[in-house]
């Protein structure tokens, strides 16, 4: 996770905006009622952000005998992780969601593993401004796939698997 902020740190100093970096410790528990707030890490970790994702008509996470998968609710397609049988392939979500005290949202990324938390952000600093074309300060959710080098662990591609869902909301 500390390679996916780094690169989402160096995309926000190229936008002019200031980070700051924090580690949630056991239980998971985080204060989502913060401005311009970015949360990286798996529903399985923070455990208070995935009752939040729940929320998310669109898409999420799921959880079975065979381990956490991405799921699309418009479609009821199932995305499990490829890097689980040896193929250098992993998931990720990213998505704007609201705050619990409903005065705004934050903005969520997790992979089913750390491969596609850093896809996520790469994601990210290669789409930011279609992105924002396409959602604004709107709610919105998307899947993407991630390809890597299987000995450097380097991104090689990262591709949008759903379409950009929006929800209702502004933020």
């Amino acid at each position: 996770m500390l390679a996916a902020y780094q690169k989402l740190s160096n995309l926000a100093r190229g936008l002019g905006l200031k980070t700051e970096y924090e580690v949630v410790p056991p239980p998971g528990m985080v204060d989502l009622n913060r401005t311009n707030l970015v949360v990286v890490g798996s529903p399985r970790i923070l455990p208070f952000v995935g009752q939040v994702l729940a929320s998310d008509p669109k898409l999420g996470f799921g959880k079975d005998d065979g381990g956490l998968y991405l799921v699309n609710h418009q479609t009821r397609e199932e995305f499990r992780s490829p890097s689980d049988t040896g193929e250098p392939v992993d998931y990720g979500y990213i998505g704007r969601l609201p705050r619990p005290d409903g005065r705004g949202t934050f903005l969520y990324l997790a992979g089913i593993h750390a491969m596609g938390t850093l896809g996520v952000a790469q994601y990210l600093e290669d789409h930011v401004d279609e992105l924002y074309r396409e959602v604004k300060n709107r709610r919105f959710s998307l899947l993407v796939a991630c390809t890597y080098h299987p000995a450097t662990r380097a991104i090689r591609k990262v591709d949008a698997l759903t379409p950009i869902y929006r929800s209702e909301g502004v933020a």
